[in-house]
């Protein structure tokens, strides 16, 4: 196939016939007969080239490049999924202070100014430097035996929705021995990097001996409604640096995966003892009246009781006896607080008996999870009484030396603590 194209300008096309041999600058220069209408050339007839070289004169621009990605200019994005980059050495903030000189980590002046180390240092920091920052204070009530963690805010957190924010929330557990009995979480704050919480959280039942084995992970994570909510990152504070009575304020960098691993140790040498507390805790008062001539028992709260449902909470309520045994008179009940691992119940129950006969009575405590048309499960129990020992004997001891005081002890709850005379219900 053949087209017919003029011939384009001289000066500018590069298929210009060049004129005729027999018309030269010679001839017509010595023709002194010659016009100005004869001297002029003929047209040059019209050339005709195949399609290809149609296509192929002024029109291809060369090889086709690549069109630059994003990525080319942004080296933290990566196309999904990617590997994340090997773990490297990084000095991480534990619970140093931010005071504008340290981020991510690093100091002032710690980066090389190597220009060729500018993206590896990029991808080496991406882990640790956007993952944000977490601001809290922690305060030891050893009166009450309460821990109070103030959450105030956090900074610069790491974008995981689609619309380039997140919704934030911070949750709390004590380690180790992790459960929901001892999770505590904040309100979400919807669409924002840098959430301002300002909310006071507390742990009941926390004595001196906690302090100095127990580990506080504060863990800020993505609310997702249509899905699994999301880990941005994580800080960990060993409790036996906090002093009793000391409001002490943090300011620490999330972390991925946390590098502190004394709370795994501690799960391996206290074994034993961690086991026994996980089936948590309760917090009684007695108080004799001498003047009614009874003795008053009060079932306060408990705390981190262990789940005895398939929805990872129980339905716990206390029983109490006098033993040995003075028929109905003896045994009481608490109210059923429904799904829930620290309830309150804040109920009072009396004995009337003479000072010289309770002295070698028992009191049977033992906390169960209601179940309906089911047999009650035993979660744990306690004895108080003259053949108790340790702190559940000084608690006995101190209600009977300080008569019409009202005496408050928390106890830990074991499994041999079970009333032996008492079947569930």
């Amino acid at each position: 196939m053949s087209v017919s194209k003029p011939p384009p300008p001289p000066s500018t096309s590069h298929l210009a016939i060049p004129p005729s041999s027999t018309s030269t600058p010679s001839s017509s220069a010595t023709s002194p007969l010659a016009t100005p209408h004869s001297s002029a050339l003929p047209p040059p007839s019209p050339v005709k080239i195949s399609m290809q070289e149609h296509f192929a004169i002024n029109v291809c621009p060369g090889p086709i490049l690549p069109i630059p990605q994003i990525s080319d200019f942004f080296p933290r994005f990566h196309d999904y999924p990617c590997t994340p980059p090997p773990p490297r050495e990084k000095k991480i903030l534990k619970e140093e202070t931010f005071n504008g000189e340290m981020v991510g980590g690093y100091k002032d002046g710690e980066r090389g100014d190597n220009d060729g180390d500018r993206e590896e240092m990029l991808d080496s920091d991406d882990d640790d430097t956007y993952l944000g920052t977490l601001e809290f204070n922690l305060l030891f009530d050893q009166e009450n035996n309460c821990l109070h963690c103030t959450i105030h805010k956090a900074k610069g957190l790491k974008a995981m929705d689609s619309n380039g924010l997140a919704d934030p929330y911070v949750k709390l557990h004590l380690l180790p021995g992790a459960s929901k009995a001892n999770k505590l979480r904040t309100k979400t704050l919807k669409n924002t990097l840098n959430p301002v919480w300002n909310e006071t959280l507390v742990y009941h039942g926390i004595t001196a001996a906690d302090m100095t084995t127990k580990t506080l992970r504060l863990c800020v994570c993505d609310m997702d409604r249509l899905g699994r909510n999301e880990f941005i990152g994580e800080v960990r504070v060993a409790l036996k640096k906090l002093r009793e009575g000391e409001n002490k304020r943090y300011n620490m960098g999330l972390e991925r995966i946390a590098q502190n691993k004394e709370a795994n140790n501690q799960m391996v040498e206290q074994g034993a003892l961690v086991a026994e507390e996980e089936r948590g805790r309760i917090l009684v008062s007695l108080c004799y009246n001498t003047e009614k001539g009874c003795l008053l028992v009060g079932i306060i709260r408990c705390a981190h009781l262990a789940a005895m449902d398939s929805n990872g909470y129980s339905d716990p309520f206390v029983k109490i006896i006098l033993q040995p045994d003075m028929g109905k008179k003896s045994k009481y009940k608490t109210t059923v607080k429904k799904k829930t691992l620290n309830p309150e119940f804040n109920e009072e129950f009396s004995y009337e008996v003479t000072l010289d006969q309770l002295a070698k009575k028992t009191l049977e405590i033992s906390v169960w999870d209601y179940d309906l048309g089911m047999s009650n499960d035993f979660i744990g129990g306690v004895e108080l009484g003259i053949n108790a020992s340790g702190q559940r004997l000084r608690h006995w001891f101190d209600c009977l030396k300080n008569k019409g005081k009202k005496v408050e002890y928390w106890h830990t709850l074991t499994q041999q603590g079970a009333p032996s005379s008492d079947k569930p219900d």
